[in-house]
């Protein structure tokens, strides 16, 4: 009997086997599988249930679940969205791109409109960069006559000196003769002062001015020159002295050396005044104007900001880095900057209608074209360089600063869904009964910090939803109607698929960018 049983088994085992199989398949098919619920056929008739139908809610990222309330999505836990009815859906004058909810679906959704508005706003550009020598501030001792360098005063690089310091002290043959023939000119002058002959005398005074200025050409100072008339007698070393105040950045020569005219000894530079030199991006170019104010900080002090203005912006683009060099002229007073410090700048550039650029403090005014420090409200010569005033519109200027006209239609940068080629934003119906939002494709101009400027789809006044509008566009993509991510309408946009059928295609020849809604009256179409 044992055995009879044992044979059995092993022949029904495989049965079993297959039997617990299919049962298990089915079990987690329908767990995993979201329930589907099945819409009343076209021309049902409408009651109790159809009202009920009415409110239904979804996944954004997964269409498939359709649940008579509330909840979290049971594949990815996300809140559900309420879903209109196709008969609340497809009324009113916004057609396929309008969105209707309730005010506790708008609620939970959480959306949130801001006002399109006039409104100068302010672009940032961040730059970064490195401290630099000015080199209108750097001068070179050299030697003007040939010589021997028997002293020099300052042994290394680093020293600051100031203007007039005492730096080289030369022996040179040629400047002895040079003054032996000074000597000689004052003793005739000395001479003839007795003598009838005019045109002697006028000579012999002539040598002597001649004499003077071969020694202040070869670097002598007056007094120098002065002492050795009263002395009387030449002296075959001269001193060389600091031209300006500064710090030795290079030292060229040695104690010792022979040296030509023209060999440069020392480079001074005086370093209260610095460039600044900074990179910044082509698309940053539009926003950058000369004399504008830049602030940046340092790594070495993080906590001090620096001021300057913009001098000179490179007119070439970098073919490596692509990007363009801007110079900063920086007052140094107290030398925290270095040559070679990192920094990190900004520019705040004030925006008016059609992206132009405004500074307050500029309209009306006149400017260097050499130094943009010099800024005066009638014309004039500047006081650095003696160079004409130029008026600060011809460098880029908005005119007049405060005028109602000038400011630009702007919406938040977040109001915007931008595809590249497209830009969809979402306006509030005014005086709808619930909640309703019309999809609008909107022509953008140049974005200024967190703001877009408006060129041509939207009026002032109009509310724009800047939180939700990705919900509202999810919404209209699983009615298939047409949205950011879908144009033609259709299909699910491209977003995740956990089973079900896939949104079909777009038939060939089907237009790339979906119709527009009919822009409002008095809607703003802005030039850059």
């Amino acid at each position: 009997m044992a055995g009879l049983l044992r044979a059995l088994g092993s022949k029904l085992r495989p049965l079993v086997l297959i039997v617990v199989a299919g049962l298990c398949g089915y079990g987690l098919h329908a767990w995993l599988s979201p329930p589907q619920v099945t819409r009343a056929p076209a021309g049902a008739e409408e009651g109790p249930a159809a009202e009920a139908e009415a409110q239904r809610w979804t996944c954004s990222m997964h269409p498939n679940v359709n649940l008579p309330g509330p909840g979290q999505c049971p594949i990815c836990s996300m809140p559900l969205i309420p879903v209109r009815s196709e008969r609340e859906s497809d009324t009113g004058a916004g057609g396929m791109r309008r969105f209707t909810t309730s005010a506790e679906g708008m609620a939970l959704m959480d959306i949130q409109t801001s006002p399109v508005e006039r409104r100068f706003v302010t672009a940032e550009v961040r730059m970064v960069g490195k401290v630099a020598y000015d080199e209108t501030r750097v001068a070179y001792i050299t030697a003007w006559v040939p010589g021997r360098l028997d002293r020099l005063f300052v042994d290394y690089t680093g020293v600051r000196v100031n203007e007039g310091d005492h730096m080289v002290y030369i022996y040179s043959p040629e400047l002895m003769s040079a003054q032996e023939e000074l000597l000689q000119a004052l003793k005739a002058v000395r001479e003839l002062s007795g003598s009838d002959v005019t045109i002697i005398k006028e000579t012999a005074r002539a040598t002597v001015e001649a004499a003077r200025d071969r020694l202040r050409l070869w670097g002598l100072k007056p007094e120098q020159i002065r002492e050795i008339e009263e002395q009387g007698t030449p002296t075959d070393h001269v001193t060389i002295y600091a031209p300006i105040g500064g710090t030795v950045i290079h030292k060229n020569a040695q104690e010792g050396m022979y040296v030509q005219t023209g060999t440069r000894i020392y480079t001074i530079s005086d370093l209260s005044r610095v460039w600044v030199l900074m990179d910044a991006y082509e698309s940053d170019l539009k926003w950058l104007r000369y004399g504008q104010e830049v602030t940046f900080t340092t790594e070495a002090y993080p906590s001090d900001a620096f001021a300057g203005r913009i001098a000179f912006i490179d007119p070439v683009v970098s073919p490596r880095t692509r990007t363009v060099k801007v110079r900063v002229n920086v007052p140094n007073p107290q030398v925290k900057l270095k040559p070679e410090m990192f920094v990190r700048g900004l520019v705040r550039a004030q925006v008016a209608g059609g992206g132009r650029v405004m500074e307050p403090e500029f309209a009306g005014k006149w400017i260097c074209p050499m130094h943009p420090e010099i800024v005066k409200v009638d014309f004039g010569a500047c006081d650095v360089c003696g160079m004409d005033l130029v008026t600060t519109e011809s460098l880029g200027y908005l005119p007049v600063a405060a005028e109602e006209r000038a400011r630009p239609l702007v919406i938040p940068v977040s109001a915007a869904l931008v595809t590249g080629t497209r830009a969809v934003v979402y306006v509030q119906v005014p005086e709808a009964d619930k909640p309703t939002f019309d999809g609008r494709e909107v022509v953008l101009g140049p974005r200024a910090g967190g703001y877009y400027i408006v060129r041509h789809g939207l009026a002032e006044g109009e509310l724009v939803v800047t939180r939700g509008n990705f919900k509202i566009d999810s919404a209209l993509q699983i009615e298939a109607k047409p949205s950011m991510m879908a144009p033609e309408g259709g299909g699910v946009g491209a977003g995740h698929h956990h089973g079900g059928e896939m949104p079909v295609a777009a038939e060939p020849g089907a237009p790339l960018h979906a119709e527009m809604s009919p822009a409002p009256a008095g809607s703003t179409h802005e030039h850059e």
